[in-house]
């Protein structure tokens, strides 16, 4: 027990002061963006372990691409593609970092923090920003346009998809367009209520990343004009609010559309879950020249009657992924054995001719 004595002063070294608080010990979480090339690995095992919660990040390989990027031994592992993963099954996580392909952002915590933060009862998403994501709106104009228009520092840009015109973006008495701190040649985006872009899902007052697969970023307006009009009727903008951008950009991490939101988009990725019959599943897997210049693997012969038609599979189908996994830099023969691994069952994830030619058009 220690007894203020005013002659020893705030010099006693018998006195140590603390806050008294709650979060005592719990860190910050840490944010990585993990990029691979398609034969390396991210370089690290995910484990649970008993007699410990959570998933642990163990084996980081030296000078692997997580070592580099700076994930530690016994970090545990709570979000990925900004979704919260702390309360989902093991196994299920491990898939979602494998069908990120080769680029997955993690938010983890240190071990001693995580012990702490679960000894206190702490929510751990709560320290955690509710959205991370950007967004891909792909925008078909109508008679009155795009329903967006772009400020710059330069001025504002409404773009109906036939002539340009400028005009300042506030009265000369109002305060100038502020850009967050650090950004150079950002554009942030007006939209129109009940409009093309508000209904592809563009939020207004976000920034625009990308046009059409290519970065804004050092565009001039008069590039960005030009570009805009030579989308034609229709155009893909990389979106970001501005807390997320802001996220990315204190943090140092590009945001690229490998990481966006693209739930609003009209090219979806189908899931088909088939039960082999006695005839099989009723379709052949053929390898093939990808429109991205690498090989795929393609679905084709789908017979009328069979699982794989019931499931939904079209011919000309591009494979994707083989129950949660990707197959992305497999060759066919390991392609196969993962289709097989499951003998009588499995989900494939496939896209279609247009979709698959439209996620590559946009990077």
């Amino acid at each position: 027990k220690f007894e203020f004595n005013p002659k020893d002063g705030i010099d006693n070294p018998a006195l140590t002061l603390t806050e008294d608080t709650d979060d005592e010990g719990i860190g910050e979480p840490r944010f990585y963006l993990l990029s691979k090339g398609s034969t390396e690995t991210f370089g690290f095992h995910l484990n649970e372990e008993l007699g410990c919660q959570g998933h642990i990040v163990r084996q980081v390989e030296l000078g692997g691409v997580a070592q580099r990027r700076g994930l530690q031994d016994g970090d545990r592992l709570l979000q990925v593609n900004g979704q919260f993963v702390d309360h989902m099954d093991h196994r299920r996580v491990v898939q979602k970092i494998k069908a990120s392909g080769n680029q997955v952002l993690l938010a983890v915590l240190d071990g001693g923090s995580y012990e702490a933060a679960k000894a206190l009862g702490r929510d751990l998403s709560e320290l955690l920003p509710a959205d991370v994501r950007p967004r891909l709106c792909h925008i078909t104009r109508d008679k009155s346009g795009f329903g967006f228009s772009v400020s710059s520092p330069e001025g504002k840009e409404q773009w109906d998809g036939g002539a340009v015109t400028l005009h300042d973006v506030l009265p000369c008495s109002a305060q100038p367009l502020l850009l967050p701190a650090g950004v150079k040649g950002t554009f942030q985006l007006s939209v129109q209520q009940d409009g093309p872009a508000e209904r592809a899902g563009v939020p207004p007052g976000s920034w625009l990343l990308e046009l059409n697969g290519a970065s804004v970023r050092s565009f001039s307006q008069a590039q960005l004009t030009r570009k805009l009009k030579q989308s034609g009727s229709k155009v893909t903008l990389l979106v970001a609010s501005s807390a997320v951008e802001e996220f990315y950009r204190l943090r140092g991490l590009r945001v690229t559309a490998t990481l966006a939101d693209t739930s609003w988009l009209p090219f979806k990725a189908r899931e088909l879950q088939m039960v082999k019959g006695p005839a099989g599943y009723g379709f052949l897997l053929k390898e093939d020249d990808c429109k991205s210049g690498g090989i795929g693997q393609f679905l084709w012969d789908v017979d009328a009657g069979l699982p794989a038609e019931q499931a939904g599979m079209r011919e000309g189908d591009r494979l994707l992924a083989v129950n949660g996994e990707s197959i992305e830099g497999l060759d066919h023969q390991q392609t196969v054995l993962r289709i097989r691994a499951h003998h009588d069952r499995v989900t494939l994830l496939v896209i279609d001719p247009a979709g698959d030619e439209f996620y590559h058009s946009v990077g």
